[in-house]
């Protein structure tokens, strides 16, 4: 297995440059707060997963084959969008890091983008994909996922090592 990196960025233009950069043929983003802040509504949800897949379009030139969203909480978008020569997919109730099965047969090589480590990272870990560690500002972040944060910053050094 190769070695997984972790690229942290704290604002959402970079975590799109480093997905051009990084020349994935999978995606697979958690959607809150990236593609959907957290506790909007089924329409914020839809959009972002529209607008999420306009920006792949835009930046992909053909490389990415898949595009999975996928998130531990329920929600759900009304409608799964297609993209042009790429397959798309969501899972709702995911239970990242724990279930992989369905993300085993994903081409290579992918990255998982995402604001947690102890769920989005060890994901990427467990499946030898990058990690771009998205990091929006703190204020804006729910009790639950900061306090899943702290777990996952004594995670970090066992599952990565800067670039």
């Amino acid at each position: 297995m190769r070695q997984v990196r972790l690229y942290e960025t704290f604002t959402a233009e970079d975590v799109w440059a480093l997905i051009r950069a990084l020349g994935a043929r999978t995606l697979v983003f958690d959607v809150e707060p990236l593609v959907a802040v957290w506790a909007t509504d089924t329409a914020t949800l839809d959009f972002g997963v529209v607008e999420t897949l306009r920006r792949v379009g835009e930046l992909s030139g053909g490389g990415v084959e898949t595009v999975l969203f996928a998130t531990n909480s329920d929600r759900r978008p009304t409608a799964l969008p297609s993209m042009a020569g790429a397959r798309v997919g969501y899972r709702a109730s995911a239970s990242k890091p724990l279930r992989v099965k369905g993300y085993r047969d994903l081409p290579r090589p992918g990255v998982v983008i995402g604001d947690q480590i102890a769920t989005d990272g060890a994901l990427a870990w467990r499946l030898g994909f990058d990690f771009v560690f998205y990091r929006p500002e703190r204020d804006r972040i729910p009790f639950r996922p900061r306090l899943l944060h702290l777990v996952g910053g004594g995670l970090r050094p066992l599952l990565f090592r800067l670039p």
